[in-house]
Parts: C-alpha cells; sequence; structure tokens
C-alpha cells in the first residue's frame, strides 16, 4: 500500500462517514449541506484511489461525479424552495 491509498482510507473513515451521517439526519437545508460534503469528499477519495493505482484514466469518474452533484444539488435546493409547485397556470 502506498500513500495514495493511505489517504483514502483516512478520508473515507474521517470524513465520508460524518458525511453521510449528516446527510441522513437533521432538517433539511443542514441534509443539503452534508450532501454536498459527501460528493465533494467523494470526489476527492476517488481522485486518490486513481493516484494510488497508478491510472490515470479512472480521473474521468471523478469528473461525471461532480457534473451530476452539481445537478444533483440544483434538482435537491428546486424541491425545497417555497412556494406553488405548479407555475403553468
Amino acid at each position: 500500500m502506498n500513500f495514495w491509498l493511505w489517504a483514502a482510507g483516512a478520508l473515507m473513515l474521517g470524513g465520508l462517514v460524518p458525511a453521510v451521517i449528516a446527510s441522513s439526519r437533521g432538517p433539511a437545508p443542514h441534509r443539503l449541506v452534508g450532501l454536498q460534503l459527501s460528493s465533494s469528499l467523494s470526489v476527492l477519495l476517488l481522485v486518490l484511489l486513481s493516484m494510488g493505482v497508478g491510472q490515470s484514466s479512472y480521473l474521468v469518474l471523478p469528473l461525471v461525479v461532480v457534473v451530476l452533484s452539481f445537478a444533483g444539488t440544483l434538482v435537491y435546493t428546486r424541491l425545497l424552495a417555497p412556494g406553488p409547485r405548479n407555475r403553468h397556470g
């Protein structure tokens, strides 16, 4: 095991587990913060794992996760917005 894999394991235990717990408990805005934190940490975790195994082609997956997490946050905040859901009439 090299340094990158050790760093990925430490990030998984020290950061990702509390972020998942934060995104599953509490009011909706706090869950949104936990969701954003877990998506950011998962991107960093995937980058560390790709560096650890020495495959630069694995860096495509974190790029996809960044785009999808941003879109997911926009959908989540849209659902949290107060007001009428039907704006067509």
